[in-house]
């Protein structure tokens, strides 16, 4: 058995993961995952203002720094993508942190993935999702290839107690230490399968263990909140479970909710190293806060990376204006229009042209809820208000004259008494594939560097979609109608301007209800107004029949994005939990109380 932690899911994730789960009891490997698309663009501008920087200080100066003789001791090994676009200077602090500490420790760095200085002379290709044309090379923050498992394996071969990256797919810091230990072939594609899963389900830290669990009031003790292990064997089945005695949930539903995770197609999860069938895989509760995971399948990989990159296009400010008292949000919405068109007026003066984009949204009225919004008449809201702008200098006028709104517009203007909020770039991100080879993958470990060889890559099938498993039309006798969440947890995720809602049903019998309900057509006319600006959008329902699921996938539903999106939810957090309202025909004998379905 190898048993590894997941002590990070994103910069910013707790400093208490990693000494939580090292005092656990037995422990192999810690990973930690830090490189969303967004954060690849902020270490970018941060390396540019300081060249010895570039990677997550977060790791080094608190994870690293404050756990390095528990690690020594208990000999538990290390792999992470902390390296950012820096790996180097990562291990360099790393390397004078535990000198003083009077330790040393065998660190490998994987390198190759950053392409900047090293774009294809011709220009890139189109954009793999969208089509959309490159951008500018003057304009490119950062461009990495996303490597897969093999360099991380070859690094602990070569006896590397940790190994930092760049980018890797997340996935890849479980995937090679498993291929490691167990010695499995580069072409044993169900195991490789099943070793990318583990990874996924532990690469965001506790979302595995209750965070973000639908049924939040069963999740106890948020404040000491357990972070996953999984205990895996050979076979590739792995076991998900928490340190005795820490908060948090693990469930099948809790593991459920994170497998399905920002996923597309479940049967076509694409890795550098297999691609990934999810739909068969079953999550089964074996014991308290333990669930056993099986029944993924793998195919051979495209033998391309994908490789993003993260550009500046313009810049954009956020700003919150309060209003309090009788119809809050509709006199803070006129107050905001108000401004951006006295704004507009003064850009004008200045041969500046108008915003090219503008995202008025008073929080606390549901305004991400769009037509089912249902709480128009608050009386308390705080007016979000974005724009963006080609040129910085028209969001230094906006900035200027944001708070005249004071004294001069609506009553129950409060102000917001804090710093102002500063203009920032908008950062958009553009995929592309590229064949393997161009961006050849290095181990560099106590000064050597070698090339990591390529695993060979065999012809693949894609298998036909999963036809609907069935669903049942409620016509006759006595029906009721219930919301979605009586009869399933969800779970939402995005990936660039897409987003994915995972829904489970509580039991098997609740699923041909929820198919006949969720319809692509009706889940698309539910999120209408996530396609505002969209030129093709899409939606596509797929089948999950190993966990009793359905998996949706939404295009060009985010406004952009991540940093490229104005709107509140750009990483589509709350799309689920929207969904969750959406109502069911079931007939009245069917038993959907939540109270005796929910895990607990």
């Amino acid at each position: 058995m190898v048993r590894i932690g997941g002590a990070g899911g994103f910069l910013g994730d707790s400093q208490t993961a990693a000494p939580q789960l090292l005092a656990s009891g037995p422990l192999d490997y810690l990973i930690l995952d830090y490189l969303a698309e967004a954060t690849m663009s902020l270490l970018a501008r941060a390396q540019k203002k300081r060249p010895e920087g570039g990677y997550a200080r977060d790791f080094t100066d608190w994870v690293w720094k404050d756990n390095l003789h528990a690690l020594k001791a208990k000999g538990v090994k290390v792999v992470t993508n902390a390296g950012g676009l820096n790996p180097h200077a990562c291990r360099a602090r790393m390397q004078a942190l535990a000198a003083e500490a009077g330790l040393s420790f065998r660190i490998a760095v994987i390198e190759g993935d950053d392409l900047r200085g090293r774009l294809p002379a011709g220009g890139v290709p189109a954009e793999m999702f969208t089509g959309a044309v490159p951008p500018d090379p003057g304009r490119v923050l950062s461009a990495n290839a996303y490597f897969g498992a093999k360099p991380i394996a070859d690094a602990l071969a070569a006896g590397a107690e940790v190994v930092i990256t760049g980018r890797v797919v997340d996935s890849a810091l479980a995937l090679g230490p498993l291929v490691h230990e167990f010695g499995w072939g580069w072409d044993d594609y169900d195991r490789l399968a099943m070793g990318s899963l583990c990874g996924h389900v532990l690469e965001c830290g506790a979302q595995a263990t209750g965070g973000l669990f639908t049924d939040w009031e069963e999740v106890p003790d948020w404040a000491h909140i357990g972070y996953p292990i999984a205990e895996c064997r050979i076979d590739g089945s792995f076991i998900v479970t928490k340190p005795e005695g820490s908060g948090g949930l693990c469930t099948a539903a809790t593991v459920a909710e994170q497998i399905l995770y920002e996923v597309g197609d479940p049967q076509a999860y694409a890795l550098p190293d297999v691609i990934c069938d999810f739909s068969h895989v079953r999550a089964e509760d074996c014991g308290s806060h333990r669930v056993r995971v099986t029944g993924a399948r793998g195919r051979p990989p495209s033998g391309a990376y994908k490789v993003c990159l993260t550009y500046a296009d313009g810049w954009r400010l956020i700003a919150p204006m309060p209003v309090v008292g009788r119809d809050a949000a509709r006199k803070a919405e006129r107050q905001a229009r108000a401004v951006i068109e006295r704004v507009e007026e003064l850009l004008r003066a200045r041969n500046l042209g108008p915003f090219r984009a503008v995202r008025i949204e008073p929080l606390g009225a549901e305004t991400t809820y769009g037509a089912h919004a249902r709480t128009a008449d608050t009386r308390e809201v705080v007016c979000r208000i974005g724009v963006e702008h080609e040129d910085e200098a028209a969001l230094e006028v906006f900035q200027r004259e944001f708070d005249s709104p004071t004294t001069s517009m609506s009553v129950g203007t409060t102000g917001w008494f804090g710093a102002r909020s500063a203009p920032g770039p908008v950062v958009r991100v553009f995929s592309y594939l590229m064949p393997r080879d161009q961006a050849p993958a290095m181990v560099d470990l106590d000064g050597q560097a070698s090339v990591s060889a390529l695993q060979p890559v065999g012809p693949s099938q894609t298998p036909a979609r999963l036809p609907s498993g069935g669903e049942v039309v409620v016509e006759d006798g006595e029906v009721r109608r219930v919301p979605l969440i009586e009869l399933a947890w969800a779970r939402s995720g995005d990936k660039g301007d897409a987003f994915n809602i995972g829904v489970i049903a509580r039991r098997a019998e609740f699923l041909p209800y929820i198919r006949a309900a969720l319809t692509e057509d009706a889940v698309g006319a539910f999120f209408a107004h996530e396609f505002e600006g969209a030129a093709t959008p899409t939606v596509t329902r797929y089948e999950v029949p190993g966990l009793n699921a359905l998996n949706f996938h939404l295009t060009e539903a985010l406004g952009g994005g991540q940093m490229a999106s104005l709107r509140l939810d750009a990483l589509a957090k709350g799309k689920a939990q929207q969904l969750l309202d959406f109502e069911v025909t079931v007939p009245a004998t069917l038993h959907v109380r939540v109270t005796d379905q929910r895990v607990g």
